[in-house]
């Protein structure tokens, strides 16, 4: 799979994030600053205008200047998170040969391990790491057991959803949801929510066979 496909997986992203905006502010108010949906979709809106661009570099060099791109334009903690996971998968990603899957859920891990330092937070804290390090942890697993393409995908999609939902029941620790203590059990947290939208989104159309 090639850069080429960046323009299809930011477009596709960019709509599932815009249909379920109103979902994820509503998640936010209660959560949050209200604001993730509306910085996120800045950070996007900025991508679908480099998407020419990224699809005509190397893996490393585009996730390079997607997580640069995302830092400087979306703001708030979630931009330094997803700047924090791309840029890291940069510099996971070994030049000297192409991208194949195994090198794929090394970066990724990687990436989600500098977004665990750079939030100070770890699984269990009711924020997007809940979506991330099962997706990691998943990826890993079904590497090692050589399961199939197809199956590879669907654990990947599971995963995001499962920790996406196990942040309903969670207390929130981390930023300002920390401070409302229990009133924020029961609802799930915006950041996971909006990291399984894209996962998901991504899973999707991988599935339909855009491979580029």
């Amino acid at each position: 799979m090639t850069t080429k496909i960046l323009p299809v997986l930011i477009n596709k992203i960019t709509c599932v994030i815009e249909l379920n905006a109103e979902e994820v502010t509503v998640l936010d108010q209660v959560c949050g600053d209200g604001d993730h949906v509306i910085n996120l979709q800045r950070g996007l809106d900025a991508l679908v205008e480099l998407s020419p661009e990224l699809a005509d570099l190397e893996w490393k060099q585009a996730l390079q200047k997607l997580g640069m791109t995302l830092l400087s334009t979306m703001g708030g903690a979630s931009g330094s998170l997803f700047g924090t996971l791309f840029i890291s998968m940069s510099k996971a990603i070994d030049e000297s040969e192409p991208l194949s899957q195994s090198g794929f859920v090394s970066a990724y891990s990687q990436g989600v391990d500098a977004v665990k330092k750079r939030g100070k937070a770890d699984a269990g804290e009711k924020t997007m790491l809940d979506v991330l390090i099962p997706v990691a942890d998943k990826m890993q697993q079904s590497l090692e057991l050589n399961e199939s393409w197809d199956v590879f995908l669907e654990n990947v999609g599971q995963a995001a959803e499962q920790g996406m939902e196990s942040t309903r029941d969670m207390l929130a620790t981390k930023g300002r949801a920390s401070y409302l203590g229990e009133k924020t059990i029961g609802h799930i947290d915006a950041g996971a929510r909006t990291s399984q939208l894209m996962i998901c989104a991504v899973v999707e159309v991988i599935k339909a066979g855009k491979k580029l």
